[in-house]
Formats: structure tokens, C-alpha cells, sequence
């Protein structure tokens, strides 16, 4: 097998696996509802999850939105993030929301809770949706 074709498939294979230690964690195989934002019920609906090693996506009040995150657990680091631009009353609430992704450094996992904090201060507080 060419080099070249040799390396696609070892990217594909470690690059599209969920992220073994957010699936040990069970991070990795579940949608995440955020509950509340900065210690404070969150008024609209949002979403979180981990598809892929390095992905992160979900869903805002108004849009969708799609980043990376390269840090191993318990670290987290979003890269840009990129959203739909759907208009909606909802989006000063979303932009909260991304503010506050963007702002965390670290994820905990504890049962159905993922918490999303910086400098140990939860930002996120999502529930596993079933």
C-alpha cells in the first residue's frame, strides 16, 4: 500500500473515533442539554455533544454551531466556532451561550452532569438528554 494511503487511514481511523476518554467518561455517545449558563437557569434551549475525537457540535437557541476541541479531558479549548445564521428572539441569549463555551478551559463529567468551567467556576451545567 502507497505511504500517501497508508497515513489517510490511520487519520481517518484516530481522527473519526469518538474521544476515548470523553467515551470513558460517557461524554462521548450523548447529547448534553445545558441547564444553566454562569449560575443562572438558562432561558432557551441548547445542546452539546462530542461526535468525534476533536469535534464538538450542538445547537444554539437560534443555530447550530460546529468547533474543535484538541486538549485531552479534562481540558477543554474550543477553536472557532462556526454557526448557521439564522435570525431568532432568542439570539442575545445564544450569544451568551457561545461566550461562555469559549470562555471554558475544563470539563467534568460527573453521572448526567457535564460541567464546563473556567479557572474552577462552572460556566455550563448540562444534563444528559436521554
Amino acid at each position: 500500500m502507497p505511504s500517501h494511503l497508508l497515513l489517510a487511514l490511520i487519520l481517518t481511523l484516530t481522527v473519526f473515533q469518538p474521544d476515548e476518554t470523553l467515551r470513558r467518561y460517557g461524554a462521548a455517545d450523548r447529547d448534553w442539554q445545558l441547564v444553566t449558563l454562569r449560575d443562572a437557569p438558562f432561558p432557551a434551549k441548547a445542546t452539546i455533544s462530542f461526535p468525534m475525537r476533536y469535534r464538538v457540535e450542538g445547537m444554539g437557541p437560534c443555530n447550530s454551531y460546529r468547533s474543535t476541541n484538541t486538549l485531552p479531558y479534562p481540558w477543554f479549548a474550543l477553536g472557532p466556532v462556526a454557526t448557521t445564521r439564522r435570525a431568532c428572539p432568542d439570539l442575545p441569549a445564544e450569544a451568551d451561550f457561545i461566550d461562555a463555551l469559549t470562555e471554558a478551559t475544563s470539563a467534568i463529567v460527573d453521572g448526567d452532569t457535564l460541567t464546563l468551567s473556567r479557572d474552577n467556576v462552572p460556566l455550563l451545567v448540562f444534563k444528559a438528554r436521554d
